[in-house]
Parts: C-alpha cells; sequence; structure tokens
C-alpha cells in the first residue's frame, strides 16, 4: 500500500465522503454501493474496468462486514433465504472475476442497464398498489443469485440491484430481503477479491479504496438502522427510485462513451 503523504490525504476526502454515501445508500436500500463508486472510479479516475471492480470488491469486504453484523444485530436477516443466495452468489461471482480479468465486459452493460431501469420503474409501480399483507416467499432464488454474483463481478456491481430488486418483484418482505442480500454480499464480495488477487494481484489497494473503506465504515451501522425503521412501502419505493436512476444513468454513460 502506498505511503500516505499530505496529497494523499487531500485526495481521500471526497473518497471518504462518497464511501460513506455509498454505503448508507446500500445499508439501508440493499443497493447501490458498487454502482455509485464503481462509476466513479472508472469515470472520474479513469480505471480500467477490471481494476475499479477489484478495488470496488476489496472495499466492501470491509463494508458489508460491518453491515452484515449491523443487520443481524437488528434481525434484519432471513436465514433460510440467505442459504439459499449465498452459494450460488460466491460461484458466479468467482466466475464473473475471472471472466472480467481476461475480457471487458462493456458490450454486455447497456442491456444489463436497460432490464435494471426496468424493473426500477416496476418497484415505483408496486410500492404504489402495495398492499402491505401480500408478502410471500420468494420461489426463484438460486439462480438470481448466481447471475446477480456473476454481473456484480464482470460489472463493479449488480448483487443487489439483481437480487434485491428481484426478490422484492416476488413478494418478499423489504427489511429482510435488505438484511439478507446485505449480509450474503460480504461472503460473495471475499470470494471475488480473493478471486481478482489471485488474478491481477494487489495493485487494485489505492489511495482511494482507502478513503472509500473509512467513509463506508463510518455509515454501515446506520444503514441498519434505517433499513429497520422506514416502512416497507416507502422502503420499496426508494429501492425503485435509487435502482431506475442509477441504472437510467449508467445506461446513459454506456452509450455516450
Amino acid at each position: 500500500m502506498p505511503e500516505l503523504s499530505a496529497d494523499h490525504l487531500q485526495a481521500i476526502l471526497p473518497f471518504l465522503a462518497v464511501g460513506f454515501f455509498a454505503q448508507l445508500v446500500d445499508g439501508a436500500l440493499g443497493m447501490a454501493f458498487g454502482v455509485i463508486t464503481n462509476t466513479l472510479l472508472v469515470s472520474v479516475l479513469g480505471l480500467p474496468p477490471a481494476r475499479a471492480s477489484a478495488s470496488v470488491h476489496l472495499v466492501e469486504t470491509f463494508t458489508t462486514a460491518a453491515s452484515a453484523i449491523s443487520h443481524t444485530y437488528h434481525r434484519n436477516v432471513n436465514w433460510k433465504l440467505f442459504l439459499r443466495l449465498v452459494i450460488p452468489g460466491t460461484i458466479g461471482g468467482m466466475a464473473g472475476a475471472y471472466w472480467l480479468a481476461s475480457l471487458d465486459a462493456k458490450a454486455a452493460r447497456p442491456f444489463v442497464m436497460t432490464y435494471l431501469a426496468m424493473i426500477g420503474v416496476y418497484l415505483l409501480w408496486r410500492a404504489w398498489q402495495m398492499n402491505h399483507h401480500e408478502h410471500k416467499p420468494a420461489k426463484i432464488v438460486e439462480p438470481l443469485g448466481l447471475i446477480g454474483g456473476f454481473l456484480d463481478a464482470a460489472g463493479g456491481g449488480g448483487w443487489g440491484p439483481v437480487v434485491t430488486s428481484n426478490l422484492l418483484v416476488q413478494g418478499v418482505e423489504p427489511r429482510q430481503t435488505i438484511g439478507t442480500v446485505n449480509t450474503a454480499e460480504f461472503f460473495l464480495t471475499v470470494v471475488i477479491s480473493a478471486t481478482f488477487i489471485a488474478t491481477i494481484g494487489l495493485q487494485a489497494f489505492t489511495i482511494a479504496a482507502v478513503g472509500l473503506i473509512i467513509g463506508g465504515l463510518f455509515a454501515a451501522p446506520f444503514g441498519a438502522i434505517l433499513a429497520k425503521r422506514i416502512p416497507a412501502r416507502r422502503l420499496l419505493f426508494m429501492v425503485g427510485t435509487v435502482l431506475t436512476l442509477t441504472s437510467a444513468y449508467s445506461l446513459y454513460r454506456a452509450f455516450i462513451s
């Protein structure tokens, strides 16, 4: 890891703020940390997609650990659903990391972002029509974990948008969906980070990653508290809004680049 100078410390501050905001959103809504931070690393710093994704997942190893502990403490985790997600998720994540280390995932990104934007709009409609007594167990889980893990590693973010949004569409209770997906994400990021370290080394651990880690760790406990206290309908509306806006922006960036 590089030595910290006065210039480095000044450079960390924006990433600390981004890490805090991104993790606060992610902890409360079950998504967006990877989307926010990966967009910053690629579009602002100009990092190659593989290095950016590796850096984001190294950061998420720390932030998701803190978030998982907090969600577990606040009883936001459905452990049966967790087990159905974590195994296929880690398998997909490992495959996605190996794939990105040798290939460019930009070609698939517009299609993924279009899909996620459509899911976001659907969730906004569902929040508007929501009946508080219509929650039900998910029927499709393992394929979501596999696909979500692969896209998360290959695109630098996607576990939350793919898995959280689809579980919500199936009618799973929002608070437990968010807590469970966040907790499973810790194990996913550990496997993805280890895979990236094995393929491209420790070069992804940059000054930017240090700032994102510090900011994310400070924010992690607050996200779980928000997920527990915000009403389910409002939480679903917020998820739909964040997913629609971030997907639309990523889609716009993909078409103009």
